[in-house]
């Protein structure tokens, strides 16, 4: 619906309307997706230059366009195949995210950016019904949605500098096929629909691998914009090498259970998510993708691969069960591994910078930070606020918020462990020593014990991160 090819041919060469007017071809709009005939339509623009210019004969076009059939249908696949793994993922969790998909939906309407009338979908009243007898959004409901995101998230995109960020011109290269990357790389850079076909991939990426929400949670919970998330979930993405896990996870299409391949894809979503938010919180902005993603890659993907060994008592437990299960499914070993191992990579973020900062060792800062987590129990407070409902919008920032300030405080106190003493010092030894150095270590121990028993609680976990805060030293 967002393009006329023939019309758009017809223009390229030269042509006229059927009023006898000129054709003005910058009416396309790709924003709201990807097709065969928005690829077609931008392989043809940037074509008709170099017809015009002299440097490609008309049938040279032809004969390249018809070789390059097979290459733009997979790449239309491949969206489409990332699409409806969006809508499968959004599926699996709808009755959870009721709450959640309200909340953008209202905002939307607020905006005046959607009407939930015309496009069928749930009023407020309807939405508190279906939460009730715990529903969600149907799988129609959740498409539309999902256009709707994409359209009012592309329209943000090119109302900023995001499209214009050099370390994101490979968007605008990859979108087109190899021949053309080959040939006519210069074209494609002034293209002038550059702009519109970097959104295009961006507004897909982010919501396609992210999920229909994470943008409104994230911007209503760090107050960022567009471009700062983005930047930061580039980044996060890169860091972690999300694309390499999400490739295996394909692999295994037809040899394991989709519920198996949906929960792996929710975990890496999870991550980067958060990674998103810690970045957005803890990097200057606009964040400078490559200096980010050169500072932290490296490290924090070599500490990822060393973490199995690293964990101990509860932790090297959970991970042990987890990937226990996943073998159990079916999952190779390589994937078995990195799956059960990711709900512990997201502290490497605050590891590798303290370690930067203390100019130590990144897995002495590693051992120390999960051994003190284990001592002190904040891994089961952890539990206990992943653990809090989310009903509605404040729950789920409340329960963020949470979170972030946990993994804070726990940086600090390593920080402080490690900075503290001797470097070499074995954990144990540093552990033993900051204990004696620290009063009332023991009796916090005792209450966060007592906070992580019985059912989860906000008011239990604010007092258990207050517990965990007055442990670190008092200003004098």
């Amino acid at each position: 619906g967002f393009t006329q090819l023939g019309r758009i041919e017809y223009a390229l060469q030269g042509g006229e309307d059927a009023r006898g007017g000129r054709i003005n071809t910058d009416f396309i709009d790709n924003s709201a997706g990807v097709d065969t005939s928005d690829h077609e339509v931008n392989i043809k623009i940037l074509l008709a230059g170099e017809v015009a210019a002299g440097r490609l004969p008309s049938p040279d076009r032809d004969e390249l366009l018809a070789s390059m059939t097979d290459e733009v249908a997979q790449l239309v696949l491949k969206h489409n195949y990332a699409q409806n793994l969006t809508l499968a993922n959004a599926m699996y969790r709808a009755p959870s995210m009721a709450g959640v998909h309200e909340d953008w939906m209202e905002r939307l309407t607020e905006r005046g950016a959607l009407d939930r009338e015309i496009e069928f979908l749930p009023t407020t009243e309807e939405m508190a019904e279906r939460r009730q007898q715990g529903r969600g959004l149907s799988s129609p409901e959740l498409a539309t949605l999902m256009s709707y995101t994409k359209i009012v998230l592309a329209r943000e995109v090119l109302s900023s500098d995001l499209p214009d960020d050099p370390d994101l011109s490979d968007r605008l290269v990859r979108y087109f096929p190899t021949p053309l990357r080959e040939r006519y790389a210069e074209g494609i850079r002034e293209h002038r629909l550059s702009r519109e076909i970097v959104a295009t991939v961006l507004v897909n990426d982010f919501v396609n691998k992210s999920g229909l929400t994470c943008f409104h949670r994230l911007s209503s919970e760090t107050g960022a914009s567009v471009g700062d998330l983005f930047r930061a979930n580039v980044s996060a993405r890169t860091i972690f090498a999300a694309e390499k896990q999400e490739a295996a996870i394909i692999g295994l299409d037809h040899q394991v259970a989709a519920s198996v391949q949906t929960e792996q894809r929710l975990e890496i979503r999870t991550l980067i998510e958060r990674a998103t938010r810690w970045l957005v919180n803890n990097r200057r902005r606009p964040i400078d993708i490559s200096a980010t993603v050169d500072f932290y890659a490296k490290p924090v993907q070599e500490l990822v691969e060393s973490l199995p060994s690293l964990l101990t008592g509860r932790d090297a437990a959970a991970y042990a069960k987890a990937k226990n299960a996943q073998l159990a499914a079916g999952v190779p070993e390589a994937v078995a591994s990195r799956t059960a191992i990711q709900s512990f990579t997201y502290p490497a973020l605050t590891i590798v910078q303290t370690a930067a900062q203390l100019e130590s060792d990144v897995e002495d800062v590693a051992s120390a930070h999960f051994a003190l987590g284990q001592r002190l129990g904040l891994d089961r407070l952890l539990d206990r606020i992943i653990d809090l409902p989310r009903e509605d919008r404040w729950e789920t920032m409340a329960r963020a918020a949470l979170r972030d300030d946990l993994h804070a405080v726990q940086a600090e106190l390593t920080a402080e462990l490690v900075g503290s003493q001797r470097r070499g010092t074995p954990t144990k030894q540093r552990i033993s020593a900051w204990e004696k150095a620290t009063p009332g270590v023991a009796e916090a121990i005792k209450t966060l014990r007592s906070i992580c028993d019985g059912k989860p609680e906000l008011a239990k976990a604010s007092v258990g991160l207050r517990v965990a805060r007055g442990l670190l030293p008092r200003l004098t």
